[in-house]
């Protein structure tokens, strides 16, 4: 099939929900770090909590990245070939973020079975080791790459890449779960960005289905006292 770049009178893509995504994984890699550090460690109960949803993410974050590195990049070099340094930069970033999401897992994986502050003590060092390749790969891509997506895909190709590699393949239940982790804490703005992506019978069941279980979890692993509903528009 060829394809063509953004034409003047197609709808250059709406990149907002990238920026998200990554402000989601910061927030709960962060909240994890906050956590292990506490003057008092986690209890077994908050221990297993923090294990299993370490897991998640680094599956989450690794799905991300396969999803951009087997759809969108390709498609961005195949419209524009002057983009090539800067996906070889993505792709690279990629491979070296890959080792550490690796190291994460087996570092969760130990503090899952291990209680002493050995096993707390590695996964915290793990958790630094990703933030310091992550971190720079994710504002890379929201500065450098985005622009790049926005003024090279049409709306209806972003959105086409989204479903096949990000929603198609996931459950209602993963789906209902993602939404809410994307809407936690987050402003108005991206609430709207968010919820408005979905249709209304699918986003009545996301909001109320699924709201009791996010909390339920989030409850456990990083305390009841941590605000995790939406912020409200106060203009």
């Amino acid at each position: 099939m060829t394809t063509t770049a953004v034409t003047d009178d197609a709808e250059p893509a709406n990149t907002a929900m990238m920026g998200i995504v990554h402000a989601a994984l910061r927030r709960d890699l962060s909240r994890c770090t906050t956590a292990l550090s506490a003057p008092t460690p986690p209890a077994d109960r908050q221990r297993a909590a923090l294990a299993v949803h370490l897991a998640w993410l680094m599956e989450f974050l690794d799905g991300h990245h396969k999803g951009e590195d087997a759809g969108l990049w390709p498609l961005v070099r195949s419209l524009d070939p002057s983009t090539e340094d800067l996906l070889a930069q993505m792709e690279h970033d990629h491979a070296q973020i890959a080792p550490a999401i690796a190291a994460l897992r087996e570092a969760t994986r130990r503090y899952a079975d291990d209680d002493a502050a050995p096993a707390r003590e590695g996964l915290l060092e793990a958790l630094a080791a990703l933030r310091a390749v992550l971190d720079p790969h994710l504002l890379r891509e929201e500065n450098e790459m985005m622009p790049v997506v926005a003024r090279t895909l049409s709306n209806a190709r972003w959105e086409a890449f989204n479903q096949e590699h990000y929603v198609t393949p996931k459950s209602k239940s993963e789906l209902g779960h993602e939404g809410h982790w994307l809407i936690d804490s987050i402003d108005p703005g991206g609430y709207k960005i968010v919820v408005g992506n979905v249709p209304p019978i699918p986003r009545f069941v996301l909001l109320h289905a699924f709201a009791g279980r996010y909390a339920r979890a989030c409850a456990a692993r990083w305390g009841a006292d941590v605000p995790i509903k939406p912020l409200r528009d106060t203009t």
